[in-house]
């Protein structure tokens, strides 16, 4: 079973490799972002007492933010597959839906977490320019905190990938990636905004993610803003992976009856 899963999680780790724009969207973008709003941080007056895009609080977003983008991904790899008879024919071999299922979350874990990597060391040679005191301890820590948030992205793209097609799929990743960016806390200050949009952001898991991953990088282990975070993300992740994998067993019986 492990050499199935393997065998079919580096064949489609090789197909994103291959492609260009997982390097654009999954790595480059997000450092982009990162030293835009690094550099609007630099402008704002020190005496309007917004912290945002500080670099302790805008490398967490930006984590965040980049694995919106593998979430994408995840969705455009089941869909290739369905989209032409790849995925057929391999339903008609001995492999098992939890060897896909391992196959195609594998090797997206793996680009989140080296995601992660480039964008926490982009952060941290900001924070050297800028002056600020980054705490590599921190960013260690993240990095791992933050795989919880990227299972459930994954889950979420493989949902749609199952559910719709190669023309759907994308456009309904971008609504998620608009909603995140929107409620997550990553460009404004949601809950401070208050309102609708406050008991919106709540009620779904990204701001969730975005406090957890800012709360690790500033070693903050409180229960309010890294427990409860914590507890609300990984329970989002393993409830939309087996989602994910119940849809996906049941296409592929479908496919094949």
């Amino acid at each position: 079973m492990k050499n199935k899963t393997i065998a079919f999680a580096k064949r489609n780790l090789t197909e994103m490799s291959r492609d260009a724009l997982s390097y654009i969207f999954c790595v480059a973008f997000p450092i982009v972002m990162l030293l835009i709003m690094s550099v609007v941080n630099s402008s704002i007056p020190k005496e309007s007492g917004m912290t945002l895009f500080r670099i302790d609080n805008l490398a967490g977003g930006i984590a965040i933010f980049g694995q919106t983008f593998v979430m994408l991904f995840s969705a455009l790899n089941v869909t290739k597959d369905r989209s032409g008879s790849f995925l057929i024919r391999l339903f008609a071999s001995p492999m098992k839906s939890r060897n896909f299922i391992g196959g195609y979350f594998l090797p997206l874990i793996i680009v989140a977490i080296v995601q992660v990597v480039v964008s926490f060391a982009a952060a941290f040679a900001v924070s050297l320019v800028s002056g600020y005191d980054l705490n590599i301890g921190g960013l260690l820590v993240a990095t791992v905190a933050v795989i919880p948030s990227a299972v459930m992205f994954i889950a979420i793209g493989m949902i749609f990938g199952t559910l719709f097609s190669e023309k759907a799929a994308p456009g309904l990743c971008s609504i998620v990636i608009s909603l995140g960016a929107m409620v997550g806390g990553i460009w404004f200050d949601v809950e401070g905004v208050g309102g609708f949009m406050e008991k919106l952001a709540k009620c779904l898991p990204f701001l969730y993610a975005t406090k957890l991953a800012r709360a690790t990088i500033k070693t903050d282990f409180e229960f309010e803003s890294f427990i409860i975070p914590l507890i609300v993300v990984t329970c989002s992740a393993a409830v939309l992976t087996v989602i994910a994998c119940g849809l996906f067993k049941r296409k592929m019986r479908a496919d094949l009856s």
